[in-house]
């Protein structure tokens, strides 16, 4: 989940590569142990070794490795996985809207994202700076839009799950501008005060924006949402 600028990709996030290469291993170790001894047949064993490595493979070519994701969002948990995608790009969009920057895309969910060419589960794509040294001012700005997923995600749930990539966004922005690393975090700081106060007062309007990302967020083997 992530605001990207110009919306250009965001960053990749291979953290769950190394985990479901774990996890096929393991899965392929107990049936190969497991298997005769609960008497299943290697025929079996090789079959469904076979799916889940086949499996893997088409995951990582058509899908960019989310297809787990993309299973996990059109399960009847998934609605509440993609609200939580909903609340914190929502985020993103009320705050952007109280700084005046334009917002030209808000995607909610997997399958939304990969159309679009992004290996995310939610992006809102701003308008580039000016300059990519930014006036202390806008930097002011942008420390608030880029931390409105995160304050949204806490307000509404407690705890907030996405954000990485807006964070490291956040920090080669404050990198870029020359301030040292003092001030950028005092700043970011203060613009997180500010963003939760904000959003804090408008949370009625933050859960309905939320609500209409999600009526339009598309998932597999699901109508597609009607336009307007």
């Amino acid at each position: 989940m992530a605001a990207a600028i110009a919306a250009a990709p965001s960053a990749v996030r291979v953290a769950d590569e190394p985990l479901r290469a774990a996890l096929a291993v393991a899965l392929v170790t107990v049936l190969a142990v497991l298997g005769p001894a609960l008497g299943i047949s290697p025929w079996w064993i090789t079959l469904l070794i076979a799916l889940l490595l086949g499996g893997l493979t088409l995951d990582a070519a058509r899908f960019g490795g989310r297809g787990g994701h993309l299973l996990a969002e059109t399960l009847p948990g998934g609605l509440g996985r993609l609200r939580r995608i909903a609340v914190h790009e929502s985020g993103h969009l009320l705050m952007a809207e109280a700084e005046a920057m334009p917002v030209s895309q808000v995607l909610v969910g997997s399958l939304a994202c990969l159309r679009s060419g992004l290996n995310t589960a939610g992006s809102t794509a701003l308008e580039p700076p000016a300059s990519v040294k930014m006036s202390l001012a806008d930097l002011r700005r942008w420390s608030r839009v880029l931390q409105a997923g995160q304050v949204a995600e806490q307000l509404v749930y407690g705890d907030a799950l996405g954000g990485a990539d807006d964070r490291a966004l956040l920090g080669r922005l404050w990198g870029l501008s020359g301030h040292d690393v003092t001030t950028a975090q005092r700043e970011q700081r203060q613009a997180r005060r500010e963003v939760e106060q904000a959003l804090r007062a408008q949370q009625a309007r933050l859960g309905q924006q939320a609500d209409q990302l999600l009526a339009r967020a598309p998932r597999l083997w699901r109508p597609l949402p009607a336009e307007g």
